[in-house]
Formats: C-alpha cells, sequence, structure tokens
C-alpha cells in the first residue's frame, strides 16, 4: 500500500499537486493524506486585532480550514473517483515542517507530494519558502509540482548522480515502482570532469543497477563542469519529464537550491522534481 501525504493551502498550486499524485499512483492501492497546517494563518490574525483570545481564533479557523479540506475531497472525488485509492484529510497546527515530519513517521508516508509555491509565495522565484523547508529538511522523498504543470506520464527521468553517496534502499524501491508502472526510461547522469570512477563509484553504480530492475536505464556521462547547466540541457534535449535528486550535503540538489544560481542560469523547474532524502527509516 502506497502511503501519500499532500500538504495544500487551498491553493490552484496545491490542488494541481493533488491532482499529479493521483496521476502518477493511478496504477498502486494507495493513501492519500491531505494535510492543511494552520498555526502560520492563526498567528498572523492575532497579529493583526488589537485584543485576541487564541483558543477561540484557533478554534474557528479550524472550523475554517476543517470545512475547505471537505471541498478538496470532494473536487477530488469529482477528478479521479478511483477504487485503488483511499483518501482521508486532517488539519493540524503547527510548524508545517515539523507537523508533516511527525505525520511521515507516525503514518509511516513514503512520499510527500506539494506545489513549488503557494498562494503567498513570490511569483518570481522557483521555490516558495514551505517547498524549500520540506524539500531540505523532511525524512522521507519529496515530489514538488510546478505552478501550473499539466500531466504527463513519467517517462523520461533524469537522476543526476556522481556515485559516491549509497542510496536508500526503500527509497529506491519507491522510484523503481512508480517508474515501472509507466515502462520509464531513467538517464543516470554522471557530470564530472574525471570520467574514472573509483572502487566505491563502481559499487553504488551496481547498487542503482540492481535496485532500479523496472525502468528502462541509460548510463550517461558528462564532461560538463557546472552541474546545474549540464542538468539544465540535458532535460532539454532528451525531453525529461521528471528530475530526481538526492538530498546530501554537496550533492548537485545543494548546488540548485541557492537561489542565486538558479537566478543566475535561469533555471526555473518546469517539470515535477523529485528529492530523494537518502536517510535511514
Amino acid at each position: 500500500m502506497r502511503k501519500v501525504l499532500v500538504p495544500t493551502d487551498f491553493s490552484d498550486n496545491a490542488f494541481n499537486a493533488l491532482k499529479y499524485a493521483c496521476q502518477v499512483f493511478k496504477y498502486e492501492k494507495s493513501d492519500f493524506l491531505i494535510v492543511h497546517s494552520y498555526g502560520d494563518e492563526v498567528y498572523r490574525q492575532a497579529a493583526e486585532m488589537e485584543t485576541v483570545n487564541m483558543e477561540e481564533l484557533k478554534e474557528t479557523v479550524l472550523q475554517k480550514a476543517e470545512k475547505s479540506l471537505k471541498k478538496v475531497l470532494k473536487s477530488l472525488k469529482d477528478f479521479s473517483p478511483n477504487p485503488n485509492h483511499k483518501v482521508k484529510s486532517l488539519a493540524v497546527f503547527g510548524d508545517l515542517v515539523d507537523e508533516v515530519n511527525d505525520l511521515v513517521n507516525q503514518e509511516n508516508i513514503d512520499i510527500v507530494v506539494m506545489g513549488t509555491r503557494g498562494a503567498t509565495n513570490d511569483r518570481k522565484l522557483t521555490f516558495g519558502s514551505n517547498t524549500l523547508h520540506l524539500l531540505k529538511y523532511v525524512h522521507c522523498p519529496v515530489l514538488a509540482i510546478p505552478e501550473g504543470y499539466v500531466y504527463h506520464p513519467p517517462k523520461e527521468i533524469l537522476f543526476p548522480t556522481n556515485y559516491m553517496v549509497p542510496n536508500k534502499r526503500r527509497e529506491l524501491k519507491l522510484l523503481c515502482d512508480m517508474t515501472g508502472s509507466f515502462r520509464s526510461t531513467m538517464h543516470l547522469l554522471y557530470i564530472d570532469p574525471v570520467t574514472n570512477l573509483s572502487w566505491r563509484q563502481q559499487d553504488n553504480k551496481e547498487f542503482l543497477k540492481n535496485c532500479l530492475r523496472k525502468p528502462k536505464l541509460t548510463f550517461g556521462t558528462t564532461l560538463e563542469k557546472d552541474k546545474t547547466l549540464a542538468i539544465t540541457k540535458h532535460i532539454e534535449h532528451h525531453a525529461i519529464n521528471m528530475l530526481v535528486l538526492v538530498n546530501s550535503r554537496h550533492s548537485y540538489m545543494e548546488d540548485m537550491l541557492y537561489q542565486s544560481t538558479i537566478d543566475k542560469l535561469g533555471l526555473h523547474v518546469k517539470i515535477p522534481f523529485m528529492v530523494l532524502q537518502n536517510v535511514s527509516r
């Protein structure tokens, strides 16, 4: 049973991410948990009021959130009445990252799916603050869906890797099952001016081969020194419709998530962006 958590702020972008999740896991029996964290809304409203009863305010915001969640559930049922999917919703008071991490552990969540921006984020930025924090700190894979993205099956997937970090089997199984459903091709791209692999790199490469048996694998190498530029070129030249990166120190993901790098190269990710956290669970 696939377990998917989808945070929502009730924006169109959040619902688009939810629709993508239903489509990309349409062949798997899945439990979907739609979560709204309303702590920020309570504190924002409290700051604008001269006098405030916090308990009453929290109850008012909670009731509004639960009403909005019911609307989301109805809209999702109309969009995707999939008998393989069970859907429930939850409103929580607290910090989004902390609440999501708690639910990831309590519910044994496989993946978090969310939009790249929420209703109030700066439109000039590739990633909103909530998305960026979840990409970096949540303890399970996160799949970010760009604003307005029109669903395409993930047939061509780019997975840049330096083969230095041993990946976690559970995360690779998730990726393997998801891509296997669509008979996808996964492009493993090694970006380094030094093309000879060490023994450790060769072992890690072999581990990836063994764990990713369902998709078709292709192995590429580029001498391009700029990792972000190399990834961008590969996305354009191979009609990639999903990017997979590993969140580890000095990784390609870390290089890309610095806003100055994104702005400098004009890299605005326009395809689904999946981050493997590489943590033991």
